[in-house]
């Protein structure tokens, strides 16, 4: 599992002209799956986003998390996060993990995260317009 962090300002994402998800601050995370990942890596991952500390405190460093800050998480299926350019410019998405079973360990990771904190979404396999505020900029990946 793979998992693209950005503090952000506001955010939101759009399908068919539609807005779908929205968050005013807090985190974007795209998010993809590979073969092997299940509940339990699910769950280490969700506990790594929320405590990772990527906002400022008081005196300028990066040391808080976004529970201890509030805000939002918008989280957005992204299979290309498991793209292959090893054998050239076509990438290779062999490596992620198909839509029947990436979609219930997406809800899943959503849920999980929804315990704790205000989640959007974009919608699952479609195609999605997602308009970032990266504030920093800030932008890591986690891997479990």
């Amino acid at each position: 599992m793979r998992v693209l962090v950005q503090r952000s300002g506001l955010s939101k994402v759009t399908v068919n002209n539609e807005v779908v998800g929205k968050i005013e601050s807090g985190l974007v995370l795209l998010v993809g799956f590979t073969e092997g990942d299940n509940e339990e890596k699910i769950t280490k991952m969700v506990n790594k986003v929320l405590k990772l500390r990527i906002f400022e405190d008081e005196t300028g460093v990066m040391n808080k998390s976004i529970l201890d800050v509030g805000g939002s998480i918008l989280s957005i299926s992204q299979f290309t996060l498991y793209a292959n350019t090893k054998k050239g410019n076509r990438p290779s998405y062999i490596e992620a993990l198909n839509g029947t079973l990436a979609t219930k360990l997406y809800d899943l990771f959503n849920e999980l995260l929804r315990k704790e904190i205000p989640v959007a979404t974009g919608i699952f396999g479609t195609m999605m317009e997602v308009s970032i505020t990266n504030i920093g900029p800030t932008t890591i990946m986690l891997e479990v």
